[in-house]
């Protein structure tokens, strides 16, 4: 009862839990946060110092006992009490400006498609905690086909690959239900990944994950291009000498660091498709792949797809933002599309 009570005032929300950002939805208000999933911890006191952009000036430049982490890794919880006041965090940042002292909103979250039950319990328990009165869980790649208003309950295939920070994930719909999917642990991270290791073995030069971002959005490419082949300059640390050091680096050694990952994600695309039923498969010859997500910002990746798949391949409106916009219109249309919805241990709220 006083659940209901509080959950008058509040504001039911919609989350992209991403490993890299979360972006939050306020229904009837759109999207309102997009902030790093980061947090700063003091490991003597154990509380939190920062969270989200103001942890994320922190990266690097700590001293031993604060830590500055992701609480996600590869798109699921790997620490939950830290989850969970991230969350709180949000929430009570949406509720800041209507002076709610306990906001209880009903909150749909989204989560990669391969998860196991443990893991999707982990997600929901750290919602509960951090306050939510109802919690709906949506696979990411749904969320995305919903955001990029696709017809996703026509019996017509849907194919939506959604490439964020820890995982990228590949799915075919219809009808309202995945027919064929992948997830795949191999996303934005691990393309940053390459990038350092490539610098600390090919180069001898230290980066961090940072400056390797850095170079994929400015360098990096998925397909060679004549417009986009460019040099710039990276700065990191001498393994010979141990000094700070500038070298030179073209577009084509990034992405060479970066092909094998690049591969895997195309692989999967492919043998997701494999596995759709012919009558399905034939849809797609007159039909886009769509992409979502931070990683269909690489150049190049919609070209490579399209080259190895021999299909047509868009990049979606406003890609970063799919998610949390599927999650927020599910959030206004929950009693109408409760068929995409992830089942949960609390489905007697349905």
């Amino acid at each position: 009862m006083f659940n209901k009570l509080f959950g008058f005032w509040s504001k039911d929300i919609g989350i992209d839990l991403g490993t890299a950002n979360t972006l939050v939805y306020v229904r009837g208000k759109g999207i309102v946060i997009n902030e790093p999933s980061i947090v700063a911890v003091n490991q003597k006191t154990g509380k939190i110092l920062a969270i989200g952009k103001e942890a994320r000036t922190m990266v690097g430049r700590t001293p031993g006992y604060i830590t500055v982490s992701r609480p996600l890794i590869n798109g699921v919880v790997s620490d939950f009490e830290v989850t969970e006041q991230m969350l709180k965090y949000f929430i009570d940042k949406v509720h800041r400006e209507g002076f709610v002292l306990l906001p209880r909103p009903r909150v749909v979250v989204g989560i990669p498609s391969g998860v196991t039950e443990v893991e999707k319990r982990a997600v929901e328990d750290a919602t509960y905690n951090a306050g939510a009165r109802e919690v709906y869980l949506i696979e990411e790649p749904m969320a995305a086909a919903i955001g990029a208003r696709l017809p996703v309950h026509e019996a017509v295939a849907n194919v939506i690959v959604d490439m964020g920070g820890g995982t990228t994930e590949v799915a075919v719909i219809s009808m309202g239900g995945v027919i064929a999917s992948r997830s795949l642990r191999v996303a934005g991270d691990k393309l940053n990944e390459d990038i350092v290791r490539y610098l600390r073995e090919e180069r001898n030069l230290l980066v961090g994950e940072s400056t390797a971002e850095n170079l994929k959005l400015t360098l990096g490419s998925a397909h060679p291009s004549e417009k986009d082949e460019e040099d710039g300059f990276v700065r990191g640390r001498d393994l010979v000498s141990g000094l700070p050091k500038e070298i030179s680096i073209t577009s084509e050694e990034v992405r060479e660091a970066m092909q094998r990952s690049v591969k895997s994600i195309v692989l999967a695309v492919k043998n997701t498709i494999e596995e759709t039923p012919p009558e399905l498969t034939a849809d797609l010859i007159n039909r886009f792949i769509f992409l979502a997500g931070g990683g269909a910002l690489l150049k190049g990746l919609d070209k490579i797809i399209a080259h190895e798949t021999k299909l047509f391949v868009k990049i979606v409106d406003d890609p970063l933002t799919a998610v949390a916009r599927g999650c927020g219109f599910v959030l206004e249309n929950v009693d109408q599309l409760k068929n995409v919805l992830v089942a949960t241990q609390k489905d007697d709220y349905f």
